[in-house]
Protein backbone atom coordinates (compact mmCIF):
# COMPACT_ATOMS: atom_id res chain seq x y z
CA UNK A 1 0.00 0.00 0.00
CA UNK A 2 2.86 2.36 0.99
CA UNK A 3 4.32 1.64 -2.41
CA UNK A 4 0.86 2.32 -4.18
CA UNK A 5 0.65 5.99 -2.44
CA UNK A 6 4.39 6.88 -3.15
CA UNK A 7 4.29 6.21 -6.88
CA UNK A 8 0.72 7.82 -7.30
CA UNK A 9 2.08 10.90 -5.22
CA UNK A 10 4.75 11.58 -7.09
CA UNK A 11 3.79 12.29 -10.12
CA UNK A 12 0.48 13.20 -9.72
CA UNK A 13 -0.25 16.90 -8.14
CA UNK A 14 -1.80 19.13 -10.65
CA UNK A 15 1.12 21.52 -10.94
CA UNK A 16 3.58 18.55 -12.19
CA UNK A 17 1.32 17.50 -14.48
CA UNK A 18 0.56 21.06 -16.00
CA UNK A 19 4.64 21.30 -16.00
CA UNK A 20 4.86 18.04 -18.04
CA UNK A 21 2.97 19.59 -20.74
CA UNK A 22 4.02 23.52 -20.66
CA UNK A 23 6.59 23.75 -22.86
CA UNK A 24 4.87 25.99 -25.62
CA UNK A 25 5.61 26.03 -29.34
CA UNK A 26 7.18 29.22 -28.66
CA UNK A 27 10.31 27.47 -27.67
CA UNK A 28 10.71 27.02 -31.72
CA UNK A 29 9.99 30.53 -32.58
CA UNK A 30 11.26 31.70 -36.19
CA UNK A 31 14.67 33.56 -35.25
CA UNK A 32 15.70 36.81 -36.12
CA UNK A 33 18.81 38.29 -36.29
CA UNK A 34 20.73 38.94 -33.59
CA UNK A 35 21.52 42.20 -31.94
CA UNK A 36 24.77 40.78 -30.00
CA UNK A 37 25.67 38.07 -27.79
CA UNK A 38 24.40 37.75 -24.20
CA UNK A 39 26.27 38.24 -21.49
CA UNK A 40 24.53 35.74 -18.59
CA UNK A 41 27.41 36.65 -16.57
CA UNK A 42 27.64 40.74 -16.82
CA UNK A 43 25.63 43.88 -16.77
CA UNK A 44 25.76 44.63 -20.79
CA UNK A 45 27.01 43.24 -23.80
CA UNK A 46 30.24 44.70 -25.07
CA UNK A 47 30.52 46.49 -28.34
CA UNK A 48 32.75 46.34 -31.45
CA UNK A 49 32.01 50.06 -32.35
CA UNK A 50 34.77 50.88 -35.13
CA UNK A 51 36.13 54.49 -34.27
CA UNK A 52 33.83 57.22 -34.73
CA UNK A 53 33.96 61.10 -34.05
CA UNK A 54 32.50 61.53 -30.27
CA UNK A 55 30.40 64.19 -28.47
CA UNK A 56 30.70 67.63 -27.92
CA UNK A 57 33.28 69.24 -24.89
CA UNK A 58 31.31 69.84 -22.24
CA UNK A 59 32.94 70.48 -19.13
CA UNK A 60 30.45 70.84 -16.54
CA UNK A 61 28.45 67.93 -17.90
CA UNK A 62 29.10 64.26 -16.91
CA UNK A 63 29.10 62.01 -13.52
CA UNK A 64 29.29 64.55 -10.84
CA UNK A 65 27.21 61.77 -8.74
CA UNK A 66 29.58 59.03 -10.15
CA UNK A 67 31.92 57.47 -7.01
CA UNK A 68 35.87 57.72 -7.47
CA UNK A 69 37.47 54.67 -7.36
CA UNK A 70 41.31 54.67 -7.16
CA UNK A 71 43.46 52.07 -8.88
CA UNK A 72 47.66 51.51 -8.30
CA UNK A 73 49.40 52.79 -11.63
CA UNK A 74 50.05 50.47 -13.97
CA UNK A 75 53.79 50.26 -14.35
CA UNK A 76 54.86 52.21 -17.53
CA UNK A 77 57.47 50.26 -19.48
CA UNK A 78 58.37 52.15 -23.17
CA UNK A 79 58.44 49.79 -25.69
CA UNK A 80 59.14 49.86 -29.67
CA UNK A 81 55.49 51.10 -30.64
CA UNK A 82 56.02 53.87 -28.03
CA UNK A 83 59.07 54.93 -29.64
CA UNK A 84 57.24 54.37 -33.12
CA UNK A 85 54.63 56.88 -32.43
CA UNK A 86 57.01 59.55 -30.27
CA UNK A 87 57.36 61.65 -32.73
CA UNK A 88 53.40 61.56 -34.59
CA UNK A 89 51.32 64.30 -34.44
CA UNK A 90 47.39 64.23 -33.24
CA UNK A 91 46.30 63.59 -36.97
CA UNK A 92 48.82 60.63 -37.58
CA UNK A 93 48.17 59.23 -34.23
CA UNK A 94 44.34 59.29 -35.24
CA UNK A 95 44.84 57.78 -38.65
CA UNK A 96 47.27 54.90 -37.11
CA UNK A 97 44.31 54.14 -34.48
CA UNK A 98 41.93 54.04 -36.63
CA UNK A 99 43.88 51.61 -39.14
CA UNK A 100 44.99 49.62 -35.86
CA UNK A 101 41.64 49.20 -34.90
CA UNK A 102 40.09 47.88 -38.36
CA UNK A 103 42.50 45.60 -38.27
CA UNK A 104 41.63 44.29 -34.83
CA UNK A 105 45.62 45.41 -33.53
CA UNK A 106 43.43 46.40 -30.32
CA UNK A 107 46.88 47.25 -28.47
CA UNK A 108 48.76 49.04 -31.64
CA UNK A 109 44.74 50.84 -31.45
CA UNK A 110 45.07 51.52 -27.78
CA UNK A 111 48.53 53.09 -27.51
CA UNK A 112 47.53 55.57 -30.26
CA UNK A 113 45.01 56.52 -29.23
CA UNK A 114 46.01 56.98 -25.47
CA UNK A 115 48.66 59.20 -26.45
CA UNK A 116 46.35 61.54 -28.84
CA UNK A 117 44.51 62.14 -24.95
CA UNK A 118 47.65 62.14 -22.97
CA UNK A 119 49.39 64.28 -25.35
CA UNK A 120 47.14 66.42 -27.18
CA UNK A 121 44.45 67.74 -25.05
CA UNK A 122 41.89 70.21 -26.97
CA UNK A 123 42.44 68.17 -30.22
CA UNK A 124 39.65 67.85 -32.46
CA UNK A 125 40.23 64.02 -32.08
CA UNK A 126 40.59 64.29 -28.02
CA UNK A 127 36.97 62.68 -27.59
CA UNK A 128 37.31 60.06 -29.81
CA UNK A 129 40.56 59.41 -28.99
CA UNK A 130 39.08 58.74 -25.19
CA UNK A 131 36.41 56.73 -26.32
CA UNK A 132 38.27 54.38 -28.82
CA UNK A 133 40.59 53.67 -26.75
CA UNK A 134 38.84 52.43 -24.03
CA UNK A 135 37.24 50.43 -26.22
CA UNK A 136 40.87 49.30 -27.73
CA UNK A 137 41.46 48.17 -23.99
CA UNK A 138 38.31 46.64 -23.32
CA UNK A 139 39.33 44.22 -26.23
CA UNK A 140 42.26 43.69 -24.80
CA UNK A 141 40.48 43.09 -21.55
CA UNK A 142 42.61 45.48 -19.37
CA UNK A 143 39.59 46.97 -17.67
CA UNK A 144 41.85 49.56 -15.53
CA UNK A 145 42.98 51.70 -18.59
CA UNK A 146 39.36 51.03 -20.08
CA UNK A 147 37.66 52.75 -17.14
CA UNK A 148 40.11 55.76 -16.96
CA UNK A 149 39.49 56.47 -20.61
CA UNK A 150 35.34 55.82 -20.43
CA UNK A 151 35.40 57.34 -17.20
CA UNK A 152 37.55 60.66 -18.54
CA UNK A 153 35.03 61.27 -21.80
CA UNK A 154 32.14 60.67 -19.47
CA UNK A 155 33.24 63.64 -17.13
CA UNK A 156 34.09 65.85 -19.55
CA UNK A 157 31.62 65.36 -22.21
CA UNK A 158 28.51 65.41 -22.97
CA UNK A 159 26.01 63.36 -26.19
CA UNK A 160 25.27 60.06 -26.87
CA UNK A 161 29.20 58.78 -26.83
CA UNK A 162 29.67 59.90 -23.36
CA UNK A 163 26.82 58.60 -22.13
CA UNK A 164 27.86 55.60 -23.60
CA UNK A 165 31.38 55.88 -22.03
CA UNK A 166 29.48 55.82 -18.92
CA UNK A 167 27.72 52.13 -19.13
CA UNK A 168 31.47 51.41 -20.45
CA UNK A 169 32.80 52.48 -17.04
CA UNK A 170 30.18 50.35 -15.37
CA UNK A 171 31.00 47.39 -17.57
CA UNK A 172 34.48 48.05 -16.34
CA UNK A 173 33.92 48.07 -12.61
CA UNK A 174 31.92 45.00 -13.40
CA UNK A 175 34.66 42.90 -14.52
CA UNK A 176 36.76 44.39 -12.15
CA UNK A 177 34.98 42.88 -9.22
CA UNK A 178 33.12 45.34 -7.52
CA UNK A 179 29.19 44.90 -7.15
CA UNK A 180 28.93 47.80 -5.19
CA UNK A 181 30.71 50.52 -7.40
CA UNK A 182 29.26 49.21 -10.86
CA UNK A 183 25.36 49.10 -8.73
CA UNK A 184 26.59 52.78 -7.88
CA UNK A 185 27.76 53.84 -11.24
CA UNK A 186 24.42 52.37 -13.07
CA UNK A 187 22.28 54.05 -10.31
CA UNK A 188 24.11 57.41 -11.34
CA UNK A 189 22.86 56.77 -14.34
CA UNK A 190 19.51 56.01 -13.91
CA UNK A 191 19.32 59.19 -11.39
CA UNK A 192 19.88 61.28 -14.71
CA UNK A 193 17.12 63.54 -15.77
CA UNK A 194 15.85 63.26 -19.30
CA UNK A 195 17.93 60.17 -19.85
CA UNK A 196 16.32 58.27 -23.16
CA UNK A 197 13.52 55.67 -23.02
CA UNK A 198 16.24 53.08 -24.55
CA UNK A 199 18.93 53.89 -22.14
CA UNK A 200 16.96 53.61 -18.91
CA UNK A 201 15.41 49.86 -20.07
CA UNK A 202 19.48 49.23 -20.56
CA UNK A 203 20.37 50.76 -17.15
CA UNK A 204 17.90 49.11 -15.20
CA UNK A 205 18.36 45.84 -16.49
CA UNK A 206 22.20 45.88 -16.13
CA UNK A 207 20.98 46.89 -12.42
CA UNK A 208 19.11 43.88 -11.73
CA UNK A 209 22.02 41.59 -13.10
CA UNK A 210 24.31 43.13 -10.78
CA UNK A 211 21.93 43.09 -7.73
CA UNK A 212 20.40 39.36 -8.58
CA UNK A 213 24.40 38.46 -8.52
CA UNK A 214 25.15 40.37 -5.79
CA UNK A 215 22.39 37.64 -4.24
CA UNK A 216 19.69 40.26 -3.69
CA UNK A 217 16.96 38.52 -5.74
CA UNK A 218 13.86 40.47 -4.57
CA UNK A 219 15.36 43.50 -5.23
CA UNK A 220 16.68 42.34 -8.96
CA UNK A 221 13.14 41.12 -9.70
CA UNK A 222 11.45 44.58 -8.84
CA UNK A 223 14.32 46.44 -10.69
CA UNK A 224 14.07 43.77 -13.85
CA UNK A 225 10.35 44.29 -13.84
CA UNK A 226 10.73 48.06 -14.13
CA UNK A 227 12.74 47.96 -17.43
CA UNK A 228 10.46 45.83 -19.13
CA UNK A 229 7.51 48.27 -17.82
CA UNK A 230 9.51 50.99 -19.48
CA UNK A 231 9.87 49.40 -22.78
CA UNK A 232 6.39 48.38 -22.78
CA UNK A 233 5.45 51.92 -22.33
CA UNK A 234 7.82 53.04 -24.80
CA UNK A 235 6.32 50.33 -27.18
CA UNK A 236 3.47 52.32 -27.94
CA UNK A 237 5.16 55.12 -29.42
CA UNK A 238 8.60 53.83 -30.69
CA UNK A 239 10.13 50.50 -31.54
CA UNK A 240 13.01 49.67 -29.05
CA UNK A 241 15.77 46.71 -30.01
CA UNK A 242 14.39 43.77 -28.11
CA UNK A 243 18.18 42.96 -26.93
CA UNK A 244 17.97 44.56 -23.31
CA UNK A 245 13.80 43.46 -22.84
CA UNK A 246 15.14 40.39 -23.58
CA UNK A 247 17.92 40.08 -21.19
CA UNK A 248 15.67 41.47 -18.62
CA UNK A 249 13.02 38.44 -19.28
CA UNK A 250 15.70 35.83 -19.01
CA UNK A 251 17.05 37.02 -15.39
CA UNK A 252 13.71 36.77 -14.26
CA UNK A 253 13.73 33.73 -15.83
CA UNK A 254 16.99 33.31 -13.67
CA UNK A 255 15.20 34.77 -10.39
CA UNK A 256 13.19 32.25 -10.30
CA UNK A 257 15.29 29.32 -11.58
CA UNK A 258 17.36 29.96 -7.92
CA UNK A 259 13.91 30.31 -5.93
CA UNK A 260 12.86 26.74 -7.73
CA UNK A 261 16.49 25.22 -6.62
CA UNK A 262 16.32 26.21 -3.05
CA UNK A 263 12.69 24.68 -2.92
CA UNK A 264 13.33 21.75 -0.68
CA UNK A 265 12.25 17.52 -1.40
CA UNK A 266 12.53 14.78 0.72
CA UNK A 267 9.95 11.95 0.43
CA UNK A 268 11.86 10.33 2.77
CA UNK A 269 9.93 13.24 5.62
CA UNK A 270 7.13 10.22 5.45
CA UNK A 271 4.84 13.49 5.04
CA UNK A 272 2.43 13.00 2.42
CA UNK A 273 0.72 16.37 2.49
CA UNK A 274 3.96 18.42 3.13
CA UNK A 275 5.47 16.58 0.35
CA UNK A 276 2.57 17.23 -2.24
CA UNK A 277 2.67 20.71 -1.10
CA UNK A 278 6.54 20.81 -1.98
CA UNK A 279 5.93 19.28 -5.00
CA UNK A 280 3.25 22.03 -6.06
CA UNK A 281 5.85 24.74 -4.73
CA UNK A 282 8.50 23.44 -7.01
CA UNK A 283 6.27 23.09 -9.94
CA UNK A 284 4.87 26.25 -10.11
CA UNK A 285 8.39 28.13 -9.51
CA UNK A 286 9.60 26.54 -12.72
CA UNK A 287 6.59 27.33 -14.51
CA UNK A 288 7.20 30.77 -13.37
CA UNK A 289 10.47 30.61 -14.44
CA UNK A 290 9.58 28.98 -17.97
CA UNK A 291 7.19 32.07 -18.66
CA UNK A 292 9.57 34.23 -18.17
CA UNK A 293 11.94 32.37 -20.53
CA UNK A 294 9.17 32.15 -23.31
CA UNK A 295 8.90 35.68 -23.08
CA UNK A 296 12.73 35.76 -23.67
CA UNK A 297 12.54 33.20 -27.21
CA UNK A 298 9.17 35.02 -28.18
CA UNK A 299 11.47 39.06 -28.35
CA UNK A 300 13.10 37.77 -31.19
CA UNK A 301 16.67 38.44 -30.18
CA UNK A 302 18.54 34.88 -31.07
CA UNK A 303 21.06 34.94 -28.41
CA UNK A 304 18.70 35.85 -25.35
CA UNK A 305 16.38 32.89 -27.25
CA UNK A 306 19.13 30.30 -27.46
CA UNK A 307 20.18 31.25 -23.96
CA UNK A 308 16.82 30.72 -22.37
CA UNK A 309 15.79 27.65 -24.34
CA UNK A 310 18.48 25.95 -22.56
CA UNK A 311 17.46 27.13 -19.53
CA UNK A 312 14.39 25.83 -20.14
CA UNK A 313 16.16 22.11 -21.20
CA UNK A 314 17.79 22.71 -18.21
CA UNK A 315 14.90 23.04 -15.32
CA UNK A 316 12.92 20.26 -16.90
CA UNK A 317 16.38 17.83 -16.81
CA UNK A 318 17.46 19.38 -13.16
CA UNK A 319 13.69 18.36 -11.87
CA UNK A 320 13.47 15.25 -13.30
CA UNK A 321 16.91 14.20 -11.53
CA UNK A 322 15.64 15.76 -8.30
CA UNK A 323 13.06 13.38 -8.20
CA UNK A 324 14.78 10.35 -9.67
CA UNK A 325 17.58 11.12 -6.77
CA UNK A 326 15.04 11.82 -3.93
CA UNK A 327 15.63 9.70 -0.57
CA UNK A 328 13.31 6.76 -1.07
CA UNK A 329 10.08 7.07 1.18
CA UNK A 330 10.48 5.60 4.53
CA UNK A 331 9.63 1.42 5.04
CA UNK A 332 10.66 0.14 1.84
CA UNK A 333 12.11 -2.51 1.16
CA UNK A 334 14.39 -3.62 -1.49
CA UNK A 335 11.98 -5.41 -3.98
CA UNK A 336 9.19 -2.56 -3.07
CA UNK A 337 12.11 0.37 -3.96
CA UNK A 338 13.26 -1.06 -7.50
CA UNK A 339 9.71 -1.07 -8.16
CA UNK A 340 9.12 2.67 -6.96
CA UNK A 341 12.40 3.85 -8.77
CA UNK A 342 11.09 1.81 -12.32
CA UNK A 343 7.76 3.51 -11.75
CA UNK A 344 9.27 6.84 -11.32
CA UNK A 345 11.18 6.52 -14.11
CA UNK A 346 8.14 4.91 -16.56
CA UNK A 347 6.41 8.57 -14.62
CA UNK A 348 8.97 11.05 -15.31
CA UNK A 349 9.88 10.12 -18.90
CA UNK A 350 7.81 12.83 -20.01
CA UNK A 351 9.76 15.38 -18.44
CA UNK A 352 13.32 13.98 -19.87
CA UNK A 353 10.86 14.44 -23.78
CA UNK A 354 10.74 17.68 -22.09
CA UNK A 355 14.14 18.45 -21.94
CA UNK A 356 15.33 16.61 -24.95
CA UNK A 357 12.89 19.28 -27.05
CA UNK A 358 14.15 22.59 -25.37
CA UNK A 359 17.68 21.49 -26.20
CA UNK A 360 17.34 19.95 -29.51
CA UNK A 361 14.82 23.41 -30.87
CA UNK A 362 17.76 25.60 -28.96
CA UNK A 363 20.86 24.17 -30.45
CA UNK A 364 18.95 24.32 -33.91
CA UNK A 365 18.03 27.35 -33.51
CA UNK A 366 21.94 28.44 -32.53
CA UNK A 367 23.17 26.87 -35.73
CA UNK A 368 20.49 28.65 -38.07
CA UNK A 369 21.35 31.96 -36.57
CA UNK A 370 25.21 31.56 -35.66
CA UNK A 371 25.23 32.12 -32.24
CA UNK A 372 28.44 30.10 -31.00
CA UNK A 373 29.76 32.02 -28.37
CA UNK A 374 27.39 31.55 -25.71
CA UNK A 375 29.23 29.66 -22.89
CA UNK A 376 26.82 26.60 -22.07
CA UNK A 377 26.25 25.36 -25.99
CA UNK A 378 28.47 22.92 -25.02
CA UNK A 379 27.01 21.83 -21.71
CA UNK A 380 23.37 21.77 -23.70
CA UNK A 381 24.92 18.96 -26.41
CA UNK A 382 26.33 16.82 -23.60
CA UNK A 383 22.94 17.02 -21.97
CA UNK A 384 20.88 16.09 -25.16
CA UNK A 385 23.26 13.15 -25.52
CA UNK A 386 22.85 11.95 -21.90
CA UNK A 387 19.16 12.14 -22.02
CA UNK A 388 18.56 10.74 -25.47
CA UNK A 389 20.72 7.76 -24.28
CA UNK A 390 18.58 7.18 -20.76
CA UNK A 391 15.25 7.22 -22.80
CA UNK A 392 17.13 4.73 -25.58
CA UNK A 393 17.86 2.62 -22.72
CA UNK A 394 14.54 2.75 -20.95
CA UNK A 395 13.32 1.99 -23.68
CA UNK A 396 15.01 -0.54 -24.74
CA UNK A 397 14.62 -2.13 -21.11
CA UNK A 398 11.14 -2.33 -21.44
CA UNK A 399 10.91 -4.44 -24.86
Amino acid sequence: MRLALATDLLPAPAGLLLLALALAPAACATPRTAAGPPTPAGPGAPGNAPPSEAGTPAPTAGEAGAPAVEFPPEEVQVTPLDLELAEKNDEELFAVGTAAFGARDFARAAAAFARIADRFPGSRHEATALFDAGLAYEQLERWRPALERFRALARGWEGPDALEASFKAAECLYHLGDPSETHAALEAIAARPGLPVAARVRVLTQLGVVELEDGRPEEAESTLRRALAAWQAAGEVERLDPYYPAQAEYYLGETYAGWFRALPLDPAQGDDRRLRDDLERKAETLLSAQGHYLRAIRMGDDRWAVASGIRIGELYDEFRRQLLDAPLPLGMGEEAAQAYRAELRRRLRVLAGKAVEAYQASLSRASRAGVDNLRFLEDAQAALGRLEAALAEEAGGRM
